[in-house]
């Protein structure tokens, strides 16, 4: 399994959040755990990490919760999807939920995310995604 250098977990949610880390530290899948309480701090934490001399901790992967405040996930992805670094590299993110409107999907669909998945992450989805994208 390869080793990815930072993962950025984007979750309201401060449990979600701590299991999520502790899971992929425990699995040993990844240098960096970083983590955004919603979507607006995702896009400060990607603006510091990917440009400049820091660019080397730019996440390889994204854990997205839809629903946040501030900024939610469709937000956040609207965001991304206008700044430079969306063009400049490949991010993986993959949306977690616990339950998905048909509506917020399709608009969902429409931007860049490799998928979905339900609420909880677990060792095997984690496997299942870097075994796919990361392969």
């Amino acid at each position: 399994m390869p080793l990815l250098t930072s993962v950025l977990l984007i979750d309201d949610d401060s449990t979600t959040n701590f299991l999520n880390k502790a899971l992929l530290t425990r699995m040993g899948v990844v240098e960096q755990v970083l983590v955004a309480e919603n979507g607006e701090q995702a896009l400060r934490t990607l603006g510091q990490t990917c440009t400049g001399p820091d660019s080397a901790a730019c996440p390889q992967l994204l854990f997205l919760d839809m629903n946040m405040p501030v900024l939610n996930g469709l937000g956040f992805l609207e965001a991304y999807v206008q700044m430079p670094l969306a063009q400049q590299r490949a991010i993986v993110i993959v949306m977690l939920t616990t339950s998905l409107h048909p509506l917020d999907q399709a608009r969902a669909e429409q931007l860049p995310i490799a998928g979905f998945l339900n609420k909880p992450l677990t060792k095997e989805k984690v496997t299942a995604i870097l075994a796919q994208y990361f392969a």
